[in-house]
């Protein structure tokens, strides 16, 4: 039975989806407005194959539910139409729109100063007022912009208030990163904490579970069941549907903060993922944090090694040629070793291309130059270890793939970046620049 008071009702089903009951022809409107083509979509077998139109539609007809974070979108969908709506209320997960007013920007500026070792900037106040202040949102802030410091700030209020919390990050370095950070910032993470990565008890007894989402997305639905709040830490990792997995099985979990610094400049990207955790909010620009100091002056160099022409047949076999190229290797070494300060290496193939720089940096480097490798093989102790004495070094080499060190690894004290492989995922580019 349809109510007749509003073109459209809506309410919410869990916290991950919502309900609109509404006549037949808004719903074709609505599947066709939350619609969108995948980019690339007619290389793929399905489509190929004709059993796919290459769209994807977030408003699923048969089930009448769409994600909650588009509610300001199907807002702004009824404004533009001329339709009208309503929120109805279920007994177990309240309105659809709420909002916090007993959240103020004084008393989020206060409670962050008194929780933190560090003095929280502006922006990072304004950021975590936003998502208190709304239970959900996806939070565009740069890298090296302090998103571990926002992160940190929403995990002890929501501790405090007795909810527990999953903490999803991408890599096991950046578990241990996001741990240190909390005992950095004066926190006892110890008492609060439980770290799952490869092989570690997967136990959900602590008041914070911070994880890879590799280790948790597999499991029943029976361990999401008490977490009241999600974090996900490089939420532009979260489009595939092993994370989309997780979000979905979180059903109770009424507070969503997703933190990015970068979007894949997708449309259908950005609304899956503010489905899944809420309206974006632009943080900080980085061109604001070079102004304001926080962040060192780029100055990026395309250095053109000229080849002689030559034809492939496939985008593997020219990236093979770059890479097993010995005068370009050559120019690499030379050019590391030549540098002033702190370089890191970034490769793509671990025994074709990162093992051979290594081999050639180490034969050629002085006595007391520090030289290190870093690859998927090594643990995430080691590799939190080479980024500590590289904090504390001012000439040391470390060459380490793109899988562990080029999204949200922290290093202050790095001057060069050489991208010795190429990449076209203009994601893991600006990341790894970040």
């Amino acid at each position: 039975m349809i109510d007749t008071s509003a073109n459209l009702v809506i309410s919410k089903s869990n916290e991950v989806f919502l309900k609109i009951n509404t006549e037949p022809h808004i719903e074709y409107e609505l599947r066709d407005h939350f619609k969108f083509e995948v980019p690339n979509a007619k290389f793929m077998p399905q489509y190929r194959g004709r059993n796919w139109n290459g769209e994807i539609h977030l408003y699923d007809m048969r089930s009448k539910q769409i994600y909650v974070g588009l509610l300001d979108k199907i807002v702004s969908f009824c404004d533009n139409y001329g339709y009208t709506y309503k929120f109805e209320d279920n007994k177990f997960y309240g309105t659809p729109f709420e909002e916090n007013n007993n959240i103020s920007m004084e008393g989020v500026k206060d409670y962050m100063y008194s929780i933190c070792s560090h003095t929280p900037r502006k922006y990072q106040i304004e950021g975590v007022y936003g998502a208190l202040k709304h239970n959900r949102k996806l939070l565009i802030s740069p890298t090296a912009s302090g998103k571990s410091l926002m992160i940190y700030s929403l995990v002890r209020y929501y501790v405090d208030r007795g909810e527990k919390i999953l903490l999803v990050v991408p890599t096991t370095s950046l578990v241990e990163q996001m741990y240190k950070d909390f005992l950095d910032y004066g926190w006892d993470a110890e008492s609060y904490c439980h770290k799952i990565y490869s092989g570690k008890e997967k136990s959900n007894e602590a008041p914070v579970t911070i994880t890879t989402w590799q280790s948790v997305y597999k499991l029943e639905r029976s361990f999401f069941e008490d977490y009241g709040c999600i974090i996900g830490d490089e939420a532009h990792l979260f489009k595939s549907k092993s994370l989309i997995q997780i979000m979905t099985k979180l059903h109770h979990a009424k507070y969503r903060f997703g933190f990015t610094g970068t979007l894949d400049g997708t449309q259908t990207h950005k609304w899956v993922l503010e489905g899944l955790f809420g309206p974006s909010y632009k943080v900080t620009r980085t061109d604001e944090l070079m102004r304001q100091g926080h962040l060192s002056q780029l100055d990026i160099q395309c250095l053109v090694l000229k080849h002689p022409p030559q034809t492939f047949e496939t985008y593997n076999d020219e990236i093979e040629y770059l890479i097993s190229h010995e005068q370009r290797n050559r120019f690499i070494k030379n050019l590391a070793l030549d540098l002033k300060g702190n370089t890191l290496i970034l490769f793509a193939r671990v025994e074709a291309h990162g093992a051979i720089l290594y081999d050639e940096i180490n034969k050629n480097k002085g006595d007391n130059r520090k030289v290190f490798f870093v690859h998927g093989g090594v643990d995430a102790d080691e590799r939190e270890q080479v980024r500590e004495i590289t904090e504390k070094e001012n000439n040391a080499i470390i060459v380490a793939s793109y899988g562990t060190f080029s999204t949200g690894i922290n290093i202050k004290k790095l001057h060069n970046v050489i991208f010795a492989s190429p990449s076209k995922s203009r994601i893991r580019n600006l990341q790894s620049i970040g």
